[in-house]
């Protein structure tokens, strides 16, 4: 098999989402999955509207470096607020006590992001679809977090991991408008085609 047939887009968007859909639902529930599933839908969907139109990395290359920085910080404000404690709490679904092997290919199918700047340069189409997924899990599905203390008992409030959601999802719009409407001279080069 070479090694175009397993970049092709369908194959490696259609496995990649299922999955994290499917290990989110066994891991976290029902509304973290629904959660996940708003980054990869809509992602796929942006993807699939923009075939054809020429950009490339440089196009994203600011905006998905802050984006990653800022999801780094979230990621620790998470762990330091406990934020799946409380996510369990408001949907009842037992936090996963342990890492496990299905906790970890979850941690690495999101951080197939990390291929982006590796994929979009070299013109694979998946680049592109973990682009555009990246950007609308960072600033769409993240701002969750100003929902949840609406289904909370009390007065709405801090919930764990919204302070870096109020930096993070402006950056992930800033990607997803380069993408969008990339800067001038950015589809030559080291870019390639979203196809």
């Amino acid at each position: 098999m070479n090694a175009s047939r397993l970049m092709d887009p369908g194959k490696g968007r259609d496995f990649a989402g299922g999955l994290v859909l499917a290990l989110g639902y066994l891991l976290l529930g029902i509304v973290p999955t629904a959660l996940f599933a708003t980054g990869y839908v809509g992602g796929f969907l942006l993807w699939v509207c923009t075939r054809g139109r020429e950009f490339g990395f440089v196009a994203v290359r600011g905006p998905y470096w802050l984006t990653m920085a800022l999801f780094v910080a979230h990621k620790v404000e998470e762990s330091q607020t406990d934020f799946f404690p409380a996510l369990s709490q408001l949907t009842g679904h037992p936090v996963p006590q342990e890492i496990t092997p299905a906790g970890a290919l979850l941690y690495a199918l999101a951080g197939a992001w990390l291929l982006v700047p590796v994929l979009m340069p070299r013109r694979m189409p998946f680049g592109s679809f973990l682009a555009w997924s990246f950007f609308c899990a960072m600033g769409i599905t993240e701002l969750a977090h100003f929902v949840f203390p609406l289904f909370m008992a009390g007065p709405y409030a801090y919930f764990p991991g919204m302070a870096t959601v109020a930096l993070l999802a402006p950056s992930a719009w800033w990607g997803l408008f380069r993408m969008v409407r990339p800067v001038p001279g950015s589809s030559s080069g080291e870019t390639g085609k979203a196809t």
